[in-house]
């Protein structure tokens, strides 16, 4: 870019550069756009070099992120100049300022084709960068015959034939069905005969892209490639300047073996030899050395070419051959070169023949799980995972079971479901099996999912000969000082079933099974308690004759749980109280659990969907890389539809697990005869879609859609939900965002005021308001997005992604991409709560306006506080209940310091705004608050929360806060909720600190159910 005698462009960027701050450069850059648009408008008085230099400016102000929204013509005229110096400025500033659907755009495609079929090779050269870089299918309908005919023209210089190569890619991923192709695969085959390497390699790059469309047309092309490659490997007739490290240009390589891979098996004899000598030299002739250059250039056209000797399906020596490299790969020093030969090694286990054979580096791919990069680690697993059969799953699963201990915590979830298919799959016998789950679940409790045990539990109930041996290991488990919940719930479902087979063993008399299974109960969650309930039942079944002593211990548990405010807890509790009185009744409806139906284990499932999938992924990963990038291309486009790759949902039902024998069933069996089985109460049904009307007003032009009938395969490329987003993303709180485009209003702001009711404004800038309207029944909620555009042109390429945390189950329905003007789209959002979380969901939300990209990422109001139903209780139902949570967990006090003054009052509509319903009268101190709701989640259903606040007349800044609930979590986390909202009330900004936003007013309290005495019975 010559600015040479361009002064004031000199003097502007100096001025720029010397800005002390960004209202400095701010004031500058309208101060120089005033007097650009000035003269724009005087434009009879402007010669070639002043509007030349006024464009350069335009671009150079964009370039720093400022809003240009005028001179676009300008720009787009200087195209039309004669010379050089004025043609250069408008192909680049336009390439820049407009995009492929610009209106302006129009006026030059005549000019620009003009250029292309011109004898000028300069303005060539800039037209076809142009049409390369917008692309467009106005263009590609109206260009892309020229540019084909430039392409084969055998008048044109290599300078020019290769932009024209790249600019027909271009148009041809873009617009497919606009490029001519009858009877181009006669030229394609003689551009394969090009001497000069720039034009070779940018046709390989175009054939690489058709023949990936159809390769059926293009059969002519595959020996005139295969003489390319041969060519190359013998270094014939290459240029210095082709050569890259003494390698023969390594990109023309890589392209022409992926164009290879999209054929099918090569039948011909001597092509096919001629192409496996190709490769059987370029696998002789790599190694590792010392220069990294040199080794990224050989190890790319080696893995392409290891690629390719898989697709070819060749001989066994070369694959041997090809797995005795890898070895050597994997046991180098550099960790680059180590992860490319463990992926490279865990594509050939898709080979049968050499399965063998990459069992001999099994030890050294072993010691690839201690190295201290973890994404090679991650490597060593998948290979291992890969590699283990029946002959090794012995040894394989020992390491993995040895390295879980010292695994970090984003890799033992994984790895604790591989050792468990793993286990399953080869276990040469069924003792082994149990041995080896039992020790997953002592190691890695924590990351061991329900489906694992379960398949124990199913396992052991379907073979005889294995129930005194799973009762005995169960019973071993339970001794240790420390074990976690899920042993205490298989240990304790296995005692219950079988441990009347151990009776005669020293140990395990029912008194003591029962004191070992009991001395756990204070340390288990309330949803491990029915599981020990019903262990009681079956111990007390089995103990012939009776043991009184036993008995009323027994009895005595029953008798204190019949009040517990978890439903479950208190319906088995008072049902085995029931039947214990019934005498010989007992055994009948608490036999032993039946044969479970064969059916193919969930944990094999899942294990050959992924392997199917992983399978399907390599062998087409490498052919579509040249859809989503190109080192010779020039392009702006993500992918080759144009859009983003999208993250299909997986909604999965989350089952309760508070029922052992109902969760066994849900896996695929059918529920067994005789054996007690609590009912959940069936959630609220799903508000109708009509319930929510227009925020926006008159702009509405749709109603929302039901969300229900979206799949993960109708998502469409303007959405997308990320399932499995970290939680720390989720947590991360989500700053403004610093675009070109400001918002209006205080995002903050904006979602705190969401915290108290249930519609608004989430998000508004100067195109685009986004407001919210919800509904919340019980664990399920509807939320609607309206989407309105305030302008009078149309928002594109509107893209919309859900990043929800782990204890949310978010189903978004389709997105527009495009929203017309002044209209409005509403966009419905299905939510299950699944588990207590203060987690937030964030939108992460983007649209074009014209040339403007604006992205924002937003927190979603779907917090605790919107799964709580106020309940109001009297003094005679709060006090037992508050005294029967009596400490931690359970119980959670705290001192909380920095709270806004608040009076009473205030306070009380605070509370009632969260639905934490506020009950006067229940303390006898007039400065204490109590309150109550009812929280749901799938995990805990309906559990009831108890909340007193003590405050201090002469301190309003500080309280005491005690919370209260059945569940753990749940007291922790609706603790550090309230204490989150008393702290972040803004306050008004002074002298001393910061402004802070306006503290939103609070809604009216959410009306009390209708039967709120009936709803507190059914809990208590």
């Amino acid at each position: 870019m010559a600015l040479s005698g361009m002064r004031g462009l000199s003097v502007f960027i100096s001025d720029i550069r010397n800005c002390q701050n960004k209202e400095q450069e701010r004031l500058r850059v309208d101060k120089e756009l005033g007097n650009v648009r000035t003269r724009f408008k005087n434009e009879k008085g402007l010669t070639p070099y002043e509007k030349k230099k006024y464009v350069w400016k335009m671009l150079y102000i964009y370039m720093l992120g400022y809003d240009v929204d005028f001179g676009h013509m300008e720009a787009v005229s200087l195209i039309s100049a004669p010379k050089y110096p004025e043609k250069q400025v408008g192909y680049i500033v336009t390439s820049c300022l407009l995009n492929e659907n610009h209106d302006f755009l129009r006026l030059a495609i005549n000019t620009v084709r003009n250029d292309i079929i011109g004898r000028n090779e300069t303005f060539q050269c800039l037209a076809l960068t142009l049409v390369g870089n917008i692309g467009g299918r106005e263009f590609a309908e109206s260009l892309a015959p020229d540019v084909q005919k430039l392409l084969i023209s055998s008048s044109c210089r290599p300078l020019v034939r290769k932009k024209a190569a790249l600019c027909l890619l271009r148009l041809f991923r873009k617009n497919p069905d606009v490029v001519n192709v009858d009877g181009w695969s006669d030229r394609m085959a003689q551009l394969l005969d090009e001497r000069d390497f720039g034009v070779l390699t940018s046709s390989m790059s175009l054939l690489v892209a058709l023949v990936a469309s159809n390769h059926e047309a293009y059969w002519s092309c595959l020996p005139k490639c295969v003489k390319v490659l041969e060519r190359l490997a013998r270094n014939q007739d290459i240029p210095q300047e082709y050569t890259y490290y003494g390698i023969p240009s390594p990109w023309l390589q890589v392209k022409t073996m992926r164009a290879l891979q999209y054929f099918p098996i090569i039948e011909d004899p001597s092509t096919r030899r001629s192409l496996f000598e190709v490769l059987q030299r370029i696998l002789m002739g790599t190694d590792v050395v010392k220069n990294v250059n040199k080794n990224n250039a050989s190890h790319a056209v080696l893995f392409e070419a290891l690629a390719l000797v898989m697709h070819l399906d060749a001989e066994k020596e070369m694959m041997s051959q090809c797995v005795a490299l890898l070895g050597k790969f994997i046991a180098v020093r550099e960790p680059n070169i180590r992860y490319l030969g463990l992926e490279n090694m865990t594509r050939m286990l898709m080979v049968t023949d050499v399965q063998d054979i990459i069992k001999r580096h099994q030890a050294q791919i072993i010691t690839s799980l201690k190295d201290p990069d973890i994404s090679i680690r991650r490597r060593a697993l998948d290979l291992l995972y890969g590699m283990c059969d029946v002959s090794n799953a012995k040894d394989i699963v020992e390491e993995l079971l040895q390295y879980l201990s010292t695994a970090e915590f984003v890799m033992r979830e994984e790895l604790s479901l591989k050792i468990a298919i793993l286990a399953e799959k080869f276990a040469p016998d069924l003792s082994w099996y149990v041995d080896v789950i039992l020790q997953l679940i002592d190691k890695a409790g924590d990351f061991v999912s329900d489906d694992i045990w379960f398949r124990v539990v199913q396992f052991v109930t379907n073979n005889e000969d294995l129930q005194p041996y799973a009762a005995l290991k169960a019973r071993e488990y339970l001794d240790k000082p420390a074990i976690h919940e899920t042993m205490v719930k298989v240990s304790a479902y296995i005692l219950g079933e079988y441990s009347h087979l151990l009776a005669r063993r020293p140990g395990c008399s029912p008194k003591e099974i029962f004191s070992l299974i009991h001395e756990k109960l204070p340390t288990v969650s309330t949803s491990t308690i029915p599981i020990l309930l019903s262990t009681y039942a079956k111990i007390l079944m089995h103990t012939q004759p009776p043991d009184p002593e036993l008995q009323n211990q027994i009895l005595a548990i029953f008798s204190k749980y019949e009040s517990c405010i978890d439903a479950e807890i208190q319906q088995r509790a008072v049902e085995y109280l029931e039947l214990s009185k019934k005498g010989a009744a007992l055994m009948d409806v608490l036999a032993e659990m039946p044969k479970f139906p064969e059916r193919q284990s969930s944990l094999i499932k899942k294990a050959e969907d992924t392997e199917a999938d992983t399978a399907e992924q390599s062998a087409i990963k490498l052919r579509t890389q040249q859809q989503t990038s190109s080192a010779l291309a020039v392009t702006d486009q993500p992918s080759a539809n144009g859009t983003p790759p999208v993250s299909h949902l997986g909604l999965v039902k989350v089952p309760s697990m508070t029922n052992v024998d109902r969760n066994l069933a849900d896996q695929g069996e059918t529920e067994p005869n005789g054996t007690l089985t609590v009912v959940d109460p069936q959630p609220p049904s799903a508000p109708s879609p009509d319930v929510l009307g227009d925020l926006l007003g008159p702009l509405a032009i749709e109603g929302p859609q039901p969300a229900a009938t979206q799949t993960a395969h109708n998502l469409g490329s303007g959405v997308g939900i990320a399932p499995y987003a970290e939680d720390a993303l989720a947590l991360a709180p989500v700053e403004e965002q610093t675009a070109t485009v400001q918002p209006i209003g205080n995002i903050a702001e904006r979602f705190h005021a969401l915290v108290l009711k249930d519609s608004g404004i989430l998000y508004e800038d100067p195109y685009i308001q986004i407001g919210t309207k919800a509904e919340w029944r019980a664990h399920h909620g509807r939320l609607v997005l309206f989407l309105g555009n305030k302008n009078t042109a149309p928002l594109v390429s509107v893209q919309a992604l859900i990043l929800p945390p782990s204890h949310l189950r978010i189903e978004l329905s389709l997105v527009p991409e495009t929203i017309p003007p002044r209209a409005q789209v509403q966009c419905p959002l299905e939510v299950v709560n699944l588990r207590p979380s203060r987690d937030v969901a964030v939108l992460d939300f983007s649209y074009n306006f014209g040339a403007q990209l604006v992205n924002v990422k937003l927190r979603l109001p779907a917090i605790l506080n919107k799964f709580l139903q106020p309940i109001t209780v009297s003094a005679e139902e709060f006090f037992p209940q508050w005294r029967s949570l009596s400490g931690p967990p359970l119980k959670l006090q705290e001192v909380v310091r920095g709270v806004r003054p608040m009076s009473l009052p205030e306070m009380t509509d605070l509370f009632n705004s969260l639905r934490l319903m506020v009950c006067p009268g229940l303390d006898p101190n007039a400065n204490n608050l109590v309150a109550s709701t009812t929280f749901y989640s799938d995990s805990t259903r309906a559990m009831l929360c108890l909340v007193r606040i003590e405050t201090d007349p002469a301190d309003r800044t500080q309280l005491r806060m005690t919370v209260a609930s059945g569940d753990p979590t749940l007291t922790l986390e609706l603790k550090e909720f309230i204490k989150e909202q008393l702290i972040i009330i803004p306050t008004a900004p002074t002298a001393a600190a910061p402004p802070v936003p306006p503290q939103p007013q609070p809604t009216s309290p959410p009306p009390p159910v209708s039967d709120p005495g009936a709803l507190l019975a059914g809990l208590l």
